[in-house]
C-alpha cells in the first residue's frame, strides 16, 4: 500500500477510519497476509487516541498487520469496507459491559451504524433473552428485521418510562441520563457519546482484527450482516455530500465511500 509523501509536505490530514480493498505491498515483517489478498480493518489502532494522519479515504493507504483481516468471502468491498470499526466498537462494548446469554439489553439508536450491529451481535453472537432498541417511526420495522422484539418509536414513547429494565443499555446516541434510567440495579450502561451519569461508562475501542476474526464465521453465514445506508455507497468525488449526510443523524447503517479511483 502506497504512502503519500507529497501530502505529508503539503501538511494536509486524510479523513477515514475503515478500509476494504486488495493488498498490493507488503513488508519484510509481515507474515499473514500476502499481495493480492482481500482485507478489511480499522486503520487507526486507538480510534480517539492519536488517530494517524493519513486515513483511509484515498487511493492507497499504509496500515499494520496486526488491524487487517481477510474480508469474509461473501461480502463486496463495500460492505465490508462499513464493518470494522462499528463492528469492533459493538462487540467491545457488550464484552466490558459483561453481556451473555440469557441477559437482556436495550439499544438506543437501533438503526445506525453501531446500534443495528449491537443487536444482532445481541442476538447471535450472545444469546440475548430478549433485545429492545428505539428508533423513529419509518426504522420500527427495520429493527424488527435485524433481530430485535421489542421496536420502540422514540418520538412517541420514553423509554426510561417502560416498566421493565434491563440488564445493559448500550447508548449510541448520548441519552446517559436517561439511559441509567431504564436499567438493572447492578446492570451496565455503555455509553458512546455525550456526558456520563453513573453507572454509565465510556471506553475507547481498540482496532483488533481478532475481533473480525472471531466474528467472521457469523457474517460468512450470514446471521450477522452489514447494513449500508440506502443512499449509498457515495462515489469519491461526493465524500463532502457524505460527510454532509452523515452530519444529518438520520443515516441507516453506514456511510460508504465506494469506489474510490
Amino acid at each position: 500500500m502506497r504512502g503519500t509523501l507529497e501530502k505529508e509536505r503539503l501538511g494536509v490530514t486524510v479523513p477515514g477510519y475503515d478500509v476494504s480493498g486488495i493488498v498490493v505491498k507488503v513488508g519484510s515483517q509481515v507474515k499473514g497476509l500476502k499481495e493480492g489478498d482481500e482485507v478489511y480493518g480499522d486503520i487507526h489502532e486507538k480510534t480517539l487516541d492519536g488517530p494517524k494522519q493519513f486515513g483511509s479515504l484515498a487511493e492507497y493507504t499504509a496500515v499494520e498487520e496486526k488491524l487487517l483481516a481477510l474480508k469474509p468471502k461473501n461480502l463486496d468491498f463495500a460492505q465490508a469496507a462499513g464493518l470494522p470499526l462499528a463492528i469492533e466498537t459493538a462487540y467491545e462494548g457488550l464484552e466490558r459491559a459483561g453481556f451473555s446469554s440469557g441477559k437482556s439489553i436495550l439499544i438506543l439508536g437501533g438503526a445506525g451504524g453501531v446500534g443495528s450491529l449491537v443487536i444482532q451481535l445481541a442476538k447471535h453472537v450472545f444469546g440475548a433473552s430478549k433485545i429492545a432498541a428505539t428508533a423513529s417511526t419509518p426504522k420500527l420495522d427495520f429493527l424488527k428485521s435485524l433481530g430485535a422484539d421489542l421496536a420502540i418509536d422514540y418520538t412517541k414513547e420514553n423509554f426510561e418510562d417502560l416498566p421493565e429494565k434491563f440488564d445493559v443499555v448500550y447508548d449510541s446516541v448520548g441519552q446517559c441520563d436517561r439511559a441509567v434510567k431504564a436499567v438493572k440495579e447492578g446492570g451496565s450502561v455503555v455509553v458512546l457519546t455525550g456526558a456520563v451519569t453513573p453507572p454509565g461508562f465510556r471506553f475507547v475501542v481498540t482496532s483488533n482484527r481478532e475481533i473480525l476474526k472471531k466474528l467472521n464465521p457469523f457474517l460468512e453465514s450470514g446471521k450477522v450482516k452489514p447494513l449500508i445506508d440506502p443512499k449509498g455507497p457515495f462515489p469519491f468525488d461526493q465524500v463532502k455530500e457524505a460527510f454532509s449526510y452523515l452530519e444529518t443523524g438520520r443515516a441507516t447503517g453506514k456511510v460508504v465511500i465506494y469506489p474510490i479511483p
